[in-house]
């Protein structure tokens, strides 16, 4: 895309912010039929969009990247919006299927399932919202407080977009204006830029409206926006050196600001920074085709996406004693030698997989790379977890994981070092694996209890991918709470939250431990373009009636 010149980005912004006002004063449901209108937009567009974004990426039309671009793109768009609007028609306080408070006080908010559509189509998961210590599970505070005579004054938000899913620039968006009460210029992302006039035309009644705005370009075009006086905020998704350089600077300089905690600019700064996430295994007596269902869902963990993710798997975490441990690491290494490569389109990603591979010269390298765009899947040996190792500091922006194993010999002993070590050792706190058999968890009682909620994460996945927790959109996605300006990690603050939470913590995403059939989110799944189709359509005209229809491709899988 040509970058947007400096004085149209200009014009872009002064119409938004004149735009302000308004926004700050349509009623709930107002926004609710945009939102709608904005569903009918964007399931229009939706083939267009997974096609451009599986050709940016290098997948072969018809592959499964084909269809992650369903189900990581057009599907949790769709649902944000269905959500939201949802959330509106009920005043910004929608319903909450239950809330409890724990033993120590604090409130736990179910947010999924929410009726018999969910329960039918996620047999047995459920997602919880842990809040705040000393806070209540109050919903919608902008809304609240509109009701009660308080407006707020809103905001203009630059939103600095992701190049990896092309479903989190759209969603960041919607989380400002709906949640926040800000209008929004989005700045799309070099790496999938050209999805911009897509995304544009699936949000169109907000743009035609001068709600959002759409711009292109470098770090000229993003310093120009983010250092603008019509700007009052600033939400990113990327790296911490990224939020570090706009808040404190670049080289020298920059690091002295952030040294000092000086930031050379006093705006509100919401991000998402990534996470060396773990996948903690909590050792049980698995079956054979337990070892085998839990080798594919880790090997999936790093392959989705070509291991472009946040929250891609990175430290396979097992225990010493665990008389299944080597059974269980060859399968997950078998899994990854079927896995198809993929062509590694992030940039620099081949400079990072060579870092990396230089640090840990005793690396395993997997699959049938098919040319010189490719990147194998690569497991690092000889990571221990210890305090100061590299691949635990340092997150792989690439198709690279390491197993790690800590030194205990059942699953009591296991769970209480591992815990110790994602919350001290490990780099960032945005979500977290934890894959446990329903015999284990018993004979473990309160003590699991008390392990999930040690956790200082963002997102925890039990027997499932965070993937979920993203996808979900009932769950909140961001960093665990109280990370400073000057020590970021995985960033400040949420997005999704499809029910208005007030005083997110956490969210905690549980699956059966065996899901059947075939998790779309499984990379070896076989018809995950036509299921993602099917369910992008679904979300946006929910139906009792439809659900045989999605189940059948679901079973295709």
């Amino acid at each position: 895309m040509t970058p947007t010149p400096l004085d149209e980005v200009q014009r872009k912004l002064e119409r938004v912010a004149s735009n302000r006002e308004k926004w700050v004063s349509l009623s709930p449901k107002t926004r609710a039929a945009l939102l709608r209108r904005c569903m009918k937009t964007t399931l229009e567009v939706s083939d267009r969009w997974a096609e451009l974004a599986a050709r940016i990426k290098g997948y072969p039309i018809g592959s499964n990247g084909h269809g992650e671009e369903y189900l990581g793109g057009t599907l949790p768009t769709m649902r944000n919006l269905r959500l939201f609007a949802e959330a509106l028609e009920a005043d910004g306080q929608p319903k909450l299927p239950a809330a409890h408070r724990r033993p120590d006080g604090q409130w736990v908010a179910r947010v999924f399932p929410q009726n018999f559509i969910d329960k039918a189509l996620f047999a047995g998961v459920t997602c919880d919202i842990w809040i705040e210590p000393g806070e209540r599970p109050t919903q919608g505070r902008i809304y609240r407080e509109k009701a009660a005579g308080k407006p707020g004054k809103g905001g203009v938000c630059v939103v600095l977009g992701a190049g990896n899913q092309s479903s989190i620039p759209p969603m960041d968006v919607l989380y400002k204006l709906v949640v926040d009460d800000e209008v929004c210029i989005l700045k799309m992302n070099p790496v999938n830029e050209a999805l911009g006039p897509v995304i544009e035309d699936a949000l169109r009644p907000l743009v035609d409206e001068g709600y959002l705005e759409v711009c292109y370009g470098g770090v000229e075009v993003g310093q120009y926006l983010t250092d603008h006086d019509l700007v009052t905020s600033i939400h990113i998704t990327g790296s911490a050196a990224a939020h570090d350089a706009i808040l404190f600077g670049p080289g020298a300089e920059g690091e002295a600001r952030k040294k000092a905690k000086t930031p050379r600019i006093d705006k509100e700064i919401t991000s998402e920074l990534g996470n060396v996430s773990p996948v903690l295994v909590v050792p049980g007596e698995w079956s054979e085709s337990e070892l085998d269902y839990q080798a594919r869902q880790v090997a999936s963990m790093l392959a989705y996406n070509c291991g472009f993710n946040c929250n891609g798997a990175r430290l396979i975490v097992v225990a010493e004693g665990w008389p299944q441990r080597a059974r269980f690491e060859a399968l997950v290494k078998e899994k990854l030698a079927n896995t198809p490569t993929r062509k590694a389109y992030y940039p620099n990603s081949k400079r990072v997989w060579e870092r990396f591979t230089e640090k840990y010269p005793k690396h395993l390298a997997l699959g049938n790379v098919k040319n010189a765009e490719e990147l194998p899947w690569t497991i690092l040996e000889g990571v221990s977890a210890e305090a100061g190792e590299y691949a635990l500091e340092n997150e792989p922006w690439c198709g690279i994981f390491s197993f790690v194993t800590i030194d205990a010999k059942d699953a009591a002993e296991y769970l209480d070092k591992a815990v110790t070590f994602a919350n001290e050792k490990v780099w960032g706190t945005l979500a977290i694996n934890v894959l446990v058999d329903p015999k284990t968890e018993r004979a473990l009682g309160a003590r699991f209890d008390k392990a999930i909620a040690d956790l200082r994460y963002g997102g925890i996945a039990i027997n499932c991918w965070s993937g979920l927790n993203y996808g979900l959109v009932n769950a909140t996605w961001g960093a665990f709470p109280g990370h400073p300006p000057e020590d970021i990690q995985s960033g400040r603050g949420v997005v999704h939250n499809g029910l208005l939470l007030d005083h997110p913590q956490k969210s905690v995403v549980r699956a059966p431990f065996i899901i059947k059939p075939t998790p779309a989110w499984f990379t070896d799944h076989r018809n995950n373009v036509e299921l993602g189709r099917a369910m992008t359509a679904f979300e946006y005209a929910p139906s009792v009636l439809k659900i045989p229809g999605v189940a059948l491709k679901a079973f295709k899988g």
